[in-house]
């Protein structure tokens, strides 16, 4: 089923949250919604389900208005909410019924959707038992009972230590494979290992929506990694007042220079290195990373 996200905007008290953000979610995908803390992924994430409502804007899942296909969603929050006291059985017994499941069907379903989400065994475990991690699993199945078409997830593994992160990780590269899953996470490792498409938000709205391959294409080899010692440093405002450079980033003792055709004037900038008897400790080609052009995007712009 096709998810479509028509220009929903949210405030609260006066402050936009989401700001006329629009994207279409086709079935089977994984899309990631990327973004810093603060950016609205959170409220766009409970508005998708039917959570909260919109002030303005349209949700709809396969053509009909979110709000009458809940029983096709299955929903995940960042801190999933348990009675402690009750066992994980009880749990997703108690979440079924109110979701309008049969007990009955629930008896059959519950011991395999545990043992998928790798709580095998740990059906009659009190839930104040359970570490972070598999609490977040137990939210996993509550969300999968009903055998959703959409899966939404906001911030899955952001409160997870890193065994955690890992287990909840790998279950979602594989329940991936049977349904349309949509998450929102600030851990760009995360959303790079399981998503193939990313919105990233800032300030409420879309600043970029494309696949990891376009992203990272655009920037495939677009400028030099240099290497200095800390005395070459004065060599970095020779750099910048080059004609044919566009853009110098200085992190430590290396050198990012961007350059308008790197092939023609990667050897021009060597030459002037030398000239300026620069120690060169390290001289290569480089491509951003997910994390850089994210960085671009988000905080320098």
């Amino acid at each position: 089923m096709k998810l479509e996200i028509r220009n929903v905007t949210k405030a609260f008290n006066g402050k936009i949250a989401v700001d006329d953000f629009s994207m279409d979610v086709e079935a089977g995908s994984c899309v990631g919604l990327i973004g810093p803390n603060g950016a609205g992924k959170s409220s766009l994430i409970k508005v998708i389900s039917n959570v909260m409502d919109s002030d303005r804007g349209e949700v709809m899942l396969d053509g009909q208005d979110i709000s009458k296909m809940k029983s096709q969603i299955g929903y995940l929050p960042q801190y999933p909410n348990f009675y402690n006291w009750m066992t994980a059985t009880e749990t997703l017994t108690f979440m079924g019924r109110l979701s309008g499941l049969q007990k009955r069907g629930l008896t059959r379903t519950i011991p395999g959707l545990l043992a998928k989400v790798g709580l095998c065994g740990e059906g009659d475990s009190k839930i104040g038992t359970f570490s972070g991690g598999m609490k977040q699993r137990l939210g996993i199945a509550q969300a999968l009972l009903h055998s959703p078409a959409l899966i939404v997830m906001d911030e899955p593994v952001s409160a997870l230590d890193p065994i955690g992160r890992r287990e909840v990780l790998n279950l979602i590269g594989k329940i991936k494979k049977e349904t349309t899953i949509l998450l929102s996470t600030h851990i760009l490792s995360d959303a790079e290992e399981i998503c193939e498409r990313f919105a990233i938000m800032k300030n409420g709205r879309k600043i970029e929506d494309a696949t990891i391959t376009n992203l990272l294409s655009r920037n495939w080899k677009n400028k030099l990694c240099v290497k200095i010692t800390a005395k070459d440093h004065r060599w970095i405002n020779i750099v910048k007042k080059l004609p044919y450079v566009k853009e110098v980033e200085v992190i430590g003792s290396e050198v990012n220079i961007k350059v308008a055709n790197i092939e023609e004037n990667k050897s021009r900038i060597l030459k002037n290195a030398l000239e300026n008897e620069v120690d060169i400790i390290k001289f290569e080609t480089k491509s951003d990373t997910l994390e850089d052009i994210f960085h671009k995007l988000v905080v320098m712009k």
